[in-house]
């Protein structure tokens, strides 16, 4: 439904929490390198990846390592530093033998958890949707020549 139709200005989002610059947009032209900075933490795969993992409470790096499909030890080792380096995540050393050394979600991290989570709900449900344009594209760019 159009934003006419449905009787909202377009720069208007009916029904969510999302603030929308005025005179439309994302105001990525206004965006410091600061906020740029972040959209690009934030944004990455593997930190959307972590933070959705670790929505369930404190994780050791293996339980970790091993609930995250396809990342290695050392693209983990350097995302779990870079959130807790902006306050997403903690990390607590356990004197014990073994050490062991447990990752949680800062109160910061926590409410970066339903816009993380409501995009990787929206990639589960257009997945296959989007794996069909792809297709169509590269068979139309494989005729095209």
């Amino acid at each position: 439904m159009s934003a006419a139709a449905s009787g909202t200005h377009p720069s208007q989002a009916p029904d969510t929490h999302v603030r929308v610059p005025d005179g439309g947009g994302c105001g990525a032209d206004h965006a410091s390198s600061e906020v740029r900075r972040v959209l690009d933490r934030v944004g990455d795969k593997w930190s959307a990846l972590i933070l959705g993992t670790l929505s369930s409470g404190p994780l050791r790096f293996t339980e970790l390592l091993h609930g995250i499909s396809g990342i290695s030890q050392r693209m983990l080792t350097l995302n779990l530093r870079q959130l807790e380096r902006d306050g997403l995540v903690s990390r607590t050393v356990h004197a014990v033998v073994p050490p062991r050394v447990d990752y949680e979600l800062t109160d910061l991290g926590r409410t970066l958890l339903p816009p993380v989570l409501a995009l990787v709900e929206w990639a589960m449900e257009n997945t296959e949707e989007i794996q069909g344009h792809r297709e169509r594209f590269d068979a139309q760019a494989d005729d095209r020549g």
